[in-house]
């Protein structure tokens, strides 16, 4: 099994810390998250990653088509790959916390595969259309993989037919990764593609802390930012969702923050699903614990994990921690 993370960018020291303990635990990849109403810009950050490790693979974990032109991301991606020599991955997705705070919409699933299509042609070197726009980066040298960030069917097919990896946001049970895998390979046989010419990585929360508590209490606020958009509002019986829980995901949709704090957290205790979406969305406690739960996601079909630390209860000896104890032993 691979193991990557991602985290919001909020200092310089942060970003220096966390590249340098993923090179030396070996972790798989280090991803920088777009999301300007809470941290620092990617980019800037993503290239300051890059400098700072040598080995682990650098993603732009994710961006979107809107707050930035494709062909402005193309030509990012292929800087940041030049400056990580070869290291680095572009993530796409339909936009959350980095369109939501500053005010624009989604793309929608046909959005993501036109996008993921016009900047795959421009990272190959040739002319490319989008819409009414035109683009062309001749200076390009190397490809770097364009990944498409997906939690719903129809992104989940875009994927599959267009990007050269899967962040998969569903779940890690069995029933989760079943389900987004066979979503994936739908669209990839529409595109006359092989299932294994597509990377999939599945995503979710991650704090793993000497104290099972302090790690429980905290990941409260990543999971009701993930189930705000995992979850989704419409549909739920088809998301392998209970009965039960679904009228309170809904209730937690309404009122959960795309600037998380602590109300998220006593929102998920007070509508009674914690147990439900840190069995779904997360791999929390003590090392110990942490190390059942990969073990669980890794039985039940995962290969690749993306673990967010941005809500971690410390995120430095969060990654510390499960380098140590559970890296190797996966």
């Amino acid at each position: 099994m691979q193991v990557g993370f991602f985290f919001w960018p909020y200092t310089l020291d942060l970003c220096e810390k966390l590249a340098e303990r993923a090179d030396r635990y070996g972790y798989a990849m280090i991803g920088i998250a777009d999301t300007p109403g809470n941290a620092m810009d990617p980019w800037v950050s993503a290239a300051m990653v890059a400098r700072a490790s040598q080995r682990t693979r650098v993603a732009l974990c994710v961006t979107n088509l809107l707050t930035r032109h494709p062909a402005v991301s193309a030509a990012a991606i292929a800087s940041l790959d030049h400056v990580s020599n070869g290291r680095a991955v572009l993530g796409i997705g339909a936009g959350h916390s980095g369109t939501k705070n500053v005010g624009l919409p989604k793309s929608r699933a046909k959005d993501l595969a036109e996008g993921v299509t016009f900047i795959k042609t421009l990272l190959k070197g040739a002319p490319a259309t989008l819409g009414a726009a035109s683009a062309h980066l001749p200076w390009i040298k190397r490809a770097p993989p364009v990944f498409l960030a997906a939690s719903h069917p129809k992104p989940l097919q875009a994927a599959g037919q267009t990007a050269d990896g899967v962040f998969a946001n569903y779940g890690l049970t069995a029933e989760n990764i079943s389900d987004s895998e066979a979503h994936i390979f739908a669209g990839a046989k529409d595109a006359g593609r092989r299932p294994d010419e597509i990377e999939i990585w599945q995503i979710g929360a991650l704090d793993c802390n000497e104290d099972r508590d302090a790690a429980r209490a905290k990941v409260g606020a990543m999971l009701a930012f993930l189930a705000g958009y995992v979850i989704g509002d419409k549909h739920l019986e088809t998301r392998g969702v209970p009965e039960a829980l679904r009228e309170p995901l809904l209730e937690l949709r309404r009122r959960y923050s795309t600037r998380p704090g602590e109300a998220d957290i006593k929102l998920v205790q007070e509508l009674g699903l914690f147990d439900y979406l840190s069995q779904r969305l997360s791999i929390c406690g003590n090392p110990q614990d942490c190390l059942a739960q990969a073990l669980a996601a890794k039985a039940a079909g995962a290969k690749r994990l993306m673990l967010t630390v941005s809500l971690a209860s410390d995120p430095v000896r969060t990654v510390e921690l499960f380098g140590e104890h559970v890296l190797p032993k996966l």
